[in-house]
């Protein structure tokens, strides 16, 4: 398992009974996380100490319930900086986890001793663009999400990288790749983070099952020559490590070499010394 074991403005103190209990910044926060079924006494103070709970319905959603929480506040991690809000579907605008990738692609772009080009698909707030950004790359960041392509730049501007060289995309992914292939516009890394399910800017719906390996395939057009590295994360998606590899062995394997590897994320639990697991990633590297 790849964990993200770098962070000091964040944390995992516990975890129980369906819900973790984490430290961001200064301000703890319950949330509910299907990966954990057991039901441990929960000893660890914070419990009884949360500044936001987010509940579940039985319905399906849920909602939150602060205690003393400001709508935003920020937390940095090895020189980034990222602006929170708790929203829609228990989440706060970043994912902690994907940290130990942020390392991992970092130091390959600081020693590719070459300008390197990233695209950034389903790019979110920006934590992997940033990450790119400060270890030297040049980065396309894409998502169909107007209001998360906002957010990203209040990171960028939180982490000093207001004037990288970042390209903003809000647009349907998919779309955004068969324009780039007709454009004959080439990258020499590619980092996709899809949802299980989705709609582009235009009511275009994304499901996971049916479009994933035509885009890992559709991508793998935009490689340059020499290509320094794909990678693809599953969070809600439930693909198991072996299938990324399966994918990224196939779609592109053949055509430019270089060596798979997928390992389950997660995050260390301070309180049980045992690690959380947080999805899968999968890594081609040439």
């Amino acid at each position: 398992m790849w964990i993200a074991d770098g962070w000091k403005d964040y944390e995992v103190i516990d975890c129980s009974g369906g819900e973790k209990l984490e430290r961001w910044g200064k301000y703890i926060l319950v949330r509910p996380d299907p990966q954990v079924i057991w039901d441990t006494d929960k000893k660890a103070p914070q419990w009884r100490k949360m500044n936001g709970h987010y509940h579940r319905s039985s319905k399906g959603g849920g909602e939150w319930e602060f205690f003393s929480l400001p709508e935003q506040w920020s937390i940095n991690y090895k020189g980034l900086t990222f602006q929170l809000k708790p929203f829609s579907f228990k989440h706060t605008g970043l994912f902690p986890e994907q940290a130990a990738n942020w390392d991992w692609f970092g130091e390959k772009i600081k020693n590719a001793g070459r300008p390197v080009k990233v695209l950034n698909l389903f790019a979110y707030t920006g934590g992997a663009t940033l990450a790119a950004a400060k270890a030297g790359a040049s980065v396309t960041h894409v998502d169909a999400s107007k209001g998360m392509v906002a957010w990203a730049k209040e990171n960028a501007k939180s982490s000093g990288l207001e004037d990288a060289p970042i390209r903003w995309i809000v647009d349907d992914c998919v779309k955004f790749v068969e324009r780039e292939i007709r454009r004959g516009n080439h990258y020499d890394a590619i980092i996709m983070d899809p949802p299980s399910y989705g709609r582009g800017p235009k009511g275009e719906i994304w499901k996971i099952e049916d479009a994933i390996y035509p885009l890992v395939k559709l991508c793998a057009k935009l490689l340059s020559d020499k290509p320094l590295f794909y990678l693809i994360n599953s969070y809600t998606t439930g693909l198991a490590p072996a299938v990324l590899t399966y994918m990224l062995g196939t779609a592109v394997v053949p055509q430019f070499g270089g060596t798979v590897s997928s390992e389950e994320i997660g995050l260390p639990v301070t309180s049980s010394k045992l690690v959380l697991p947080c999805g899968a990633s999968g890594r081609w590297e040439a």
